[in-house]
């Protein structure tokens, strides 16, 4: 009885922590595009129904401290570190769009999508006008 109850238990966690692992929800680090080296960690999570992502780690020492001079509305001169990033994504099948992405080193908005490539890799597009043209990225998920 003892057995059973143990082995269900271990079932139960080790489906939870898969379907968790599907998701586009969690902590993932940014790779810079010029460098390649790690830039930030976003913590992504829904909020009424909708996705979004902050900027929780800024690896670089002396960009912690940061504003977004370039930003406008109500992120203009937000501290990066903290500033929303991804803004209200919606699914669609087995991608997130319909939102906006938010690049605080030219505080410009871009249209985007994101993709889970697997349960460890995000695919992130941000674009103007139609996704032809834009900017794709890879993050990478925190464990």
């Amino acid at each position: 009885m003892k057995k059973s109850i143990i082995f269900s238990l271990v079932v139960f966690f080790s489906i939870i922590s898969n379907i968790q692992c599907q998701s586009v929800l969690g902590k993932w680090k940014t790779i810079d595009d010029e460098t390649n080296k790690p830039k930030s960690i976003v913590e992504i999570y829904e909020k009424s129904g909708k996705i979004y992502g902050k900027v929780i780690e800024i690896f670089e020492a002396e960009k912690r401290n940061k504003v977004c001079e370039e930003c406008s509305g109500e992120d203009k001169n937000k501290p990066i570190l903290g500033i929303t990033v991804i803004k209200g994504l919606k699914k669609d099948g087995n991608e997130y769009g319909d939102g906006q992405i938010l690049d605080p080193k030219n505080g410009k908005l871009y249209k985007c999508i994101i993709t889970l490539e697997d349960n460890d890799k995000l695919k992130v597009r941000g674009y103007i006008g139609f996704s032809l043209l834009g900017r794709t990225q890879y993050w990478y998920r925190v464990k």
